[in-house]
């Protein structure tokens, strides 16, 4: 009995157990559920804290001595949690007026999103603090890094610039965006069960920040050409233009100017399309600056040889399809004049004996129809037809560089080649990089290939002098006590609504080396569409390059001026035809080694003349005839000692050599007259010319 009684109370204990232990049973998947499943926790984390994903402060970008060209700092933006505000139409009653914003169109915003979105990016200190200061729930003020150019216009299209959500989009931003972006900043934002107070920490800009860039620019100098361009492109009423300055053995990009220009502090507002760089993204026609390259590919090639002559046709041409026409009519010219006096006749006859496919492939060569792989954005690779489509006149109008698009950078790559000694180097425009608290590591220059021989590029680089010469075509290119190599082009510009190349518009173009005899700079200036009779390049392009390159040279210690010369036509050039020149090789004797100038700057860098080698240059002999060298700032001691025993030279006034008849580049038949050199008293100057 007795234990039947214990029976059912042990039952009923065990039921009242499960009875209690149910509800703590479902307490508990309940809590469960609430932990594990993560729409659960979602809901439950968003309804107290969220975590905000924000652009990292980006690296700075600096010039080659530190000017710091680009960086980040900190500025306010207003930002609101529509989810978070309690009336809609109390806060935009207080928040339009300070914002400037329509209500209805600041109401409309808020109502259409719950989570977090910026109403203001980048505002004043002064209105982040009135926002504050209204004590908004769902409204909030968080720093948040901006980009700033501190030099606004200067190297803009270089530079470039980066978005509001911190993105490069432009230039060396968008080149180098994976290394100056950093990583993504996150914010957590809390707030208690009303919405009322809300609390932001996290990671500062300065923990994700990206690294630094140094660039080969020198910003001052960069202001120069800036200036320098400016007034050219106002005084001649152009359109725009381009300078380029290079190290042709590096390859550093020591300036690089755009006109016109823009502040990309304020890229908002401005057309996306006019912020490319022109250098890089836009491929034209290089005029008669390709027919230095032409020469230097036959005699390359063995096509012609210095001492040839070329008819010139007293300045008419028949092609097929075509009269080939020159500015002035000349008789037989050598390839040295034919330069100097930029004839197209010469160029098209050169080109004939070269050939369509050795042509092409010494263009190529030389880094015409493709990128020079420089890594910047959008840089174009010009445009350059397969040779088997060449027709006969288009392979000369292609002699005269019509009929093929280059870019600025593409040209000073190319001229380089001539200044180094027959090495292609591929441009470039970051010198260094560091790491967020790192310390600077440099980026080493691509190693060039060779394009011509050293005595070619010597040949054609003395020939360049000539076009410089008083009866050269860039006489205004001419610096005081300096040799300069250089070439000009005028090419018509293409009408794309005629489809033909317009009657009235040009490009004016100029390319140099400084000095000629130890080259340190290329320079590339282009004119876009300047108003005669200053649109061509001997008469806007070549001065631009004397005032540029005067400035440029300070920085190896030498100091220069343009000289101070009229534009005038190239004479007509006439040579006996009954009286060829022997057929001599390419290289009759061969050159020193042509080797990169030392970095140290000489002892007086305020003398003129500080350029000048100690050793007397050989004259080139070509048989019975010699190539006539640039005599300009030689001692009359040193010109007796050059050409003492070869050739009868006249001499006019003391002091240093300021011109010569006949211009260097010239080829001189022995025992066939004097040389006439004139001789003037110089001053140094310590000063650099002002642009």
């Amino acid at each position: 009995m007795r234990s039947a009684r214990v029976q059912i109370s042990l039952r009923r204990i065990g039921i009242a157990r499960i009875l209690l232990l149910v509800p703590f049973v479902v307490l508990g998947i309940r809590a469960a559920t609430l932990s594990v499943d993560e729409r659960g926790f979602a809901r439950g984390e968003d309804q107290t804290r969220r975590v905000l994903k924000l652009a990292p402060g980006r690296g700075a970008i600096v010039d080659s001595s530190g000017a710091e060209l680009a960086l980040s700092v900190e500025s306010p933006s207003i930002y609101a949690i529509p989810s978070s505000i309690d009336d809609v139409d109390v806060v935009v009653a207080k928040l339009a007026p300070i914002l400037g914003w329509k209500r209805q169109k600041l109401a409309d915003r808020i109502r259409d999103r719950q989570s977090f979105l910026f109403l203001a990016r980048w505002v004043t200190q002064e209105r982040a603090q009135r926002v504050l200061d209204l004590g908004l729930a769902g409204v909030g003020v968080l720093d948040e890094p901006r980009r700033i150019y501190p030099h606004r216009h200067l190297a803009a299209q270089l530079v470039g610039f980066a978005n509001i959500d911190g993105e490069g989009v432009r230039g060396i931003e968008e080149q180098e965006d994976d290394w100056l972006r950093g990583m993504m900043r996150r914010i957590p934002v809390e707030r208690d069960a009303r919405g009322r107070k809300l609390w932001i920490g996290g990671d500062s800009q300065w923990n994700t920040a990206g690294g630094d860039v140094a660039l080969t620019i020198d910003a001052t100098l960069q202001a120069q050409a800036e200036e320098a361009l400016r007034k050219t492109v106002a005084a001649s009423g152009a359109r725009g233009g381009i300078v380029v300055v290079m190290d042709p053995w590096t390859g550093d990009i020591l300036t690089l100017a755009e006109n016109p220009s823009f502040d990309p502090n304020h890229f908002r507002t401005l057309d996306f399309a006019s912020t490319r760089s022109r250098a890089f993204a836009d491929a034209i026609d290089p005029g008669s600056t390709l027919k230095t390259f032409l020469i230097a590919a036959a005699l390359e090639e063995g096509a012609i040889q210095i001492g040839d002559i070329v008819d010139c046709e007293d300045g008419s041409f028949q092609i097929p399809g075509k009269i080939i026409h020159d500015h002035h009519p000349n008789g037989a010219l050598t390839p040295a004049e034919i330069l100097r006096v930029s004839s197209n006749i010469g160029a098209v006859k050169i080109a004939y004996r070269l050939g369509r496919a050795a042509h092409y492939r010494a263009l190529r060569r030389f880094g015409f129809g493709s990128t020079t792989n420089s890594h910047f954005p959008a840089e174009s690779a010009g445009l350059m037809r397969p040779w088997k489509k060449w027709m006969p006149i288009d392979h000369a109008t292609i002699a005269y560089g019509q009929g093929i698009s280059v870019t600025p950078i593409q040209l000073a790559a190319a001229t380089s080649v001539l200044a180094n000694g027959g090495l292609w180097v591929q441009p470039r425009l970051v010198s260094a990089r560091r790491p967020p608290g790192g310390d600077w590591h440099s980026s080493r220059p691509e190693p060039g290939h060779r394009v011509v021989r050293e005595d070619t590029a010597d040949a054609i680089l003395k020939m360049l002098e000539g076009v410089v010469s008083p009866d050269g075509t860039g006489s205004l290119a001419g610096l005081k006590g300096i040799r300069v190599g250089g070439k000009t082009g005028t090419p018509q510009k293409y009408d794309s609504v005629s489809q033909s190349f317009s009657p009235d518009r040009y490009e004016a173009w100029f390319m140099g080396v400084v000095p000629a005899d130890a080259p340190r700079l290329v320079i590339v200036v282009r004119v876009d569409d300047a108003r005669r009779p200053a649109h061509t390049g001997g008469a806007t392009a070549a001065p631009l390059f004397a005032r540029v390159a005067a400035a440029q040279l300070t920085r190896y210690g030498i100091f220069t001026e343009p000289e101070r010369r009229s534009a005038k036509p190239s004479p007509t050039v006439t040579v006996a035809r009954s009286e060829p020149l022997p057929s001599v090789s390419a290289a009759p004797g061969k050159p020193a080694p042509r080797s990169r100038p030392s970095a140290v700057r000489p002892a007086q860098p305020s003398a003129v003349h500080a350029s000048k080698p100690t050793a007397v240059e050989q004259l080139t002999s070509l048989g019975d005839r010699v190539l006539l060298p640039d005599f300009r700032g030689r001692t009359l001691a040193e010109v007796k000692q050059m050409t003492t025993g070869r050739i009868e030279v006249q001499i006019l006034g003391r002091g240093r050599a300021v011109t010569q008849q006949p211009p260097p580049g010239t080829v001189f038949a022995l025992n066939s007259g004097p040389v006439t050199i004139r001789f003037e008293a110089q001053t140094a100057t310590s000063g650099e010319e002002e642009i």
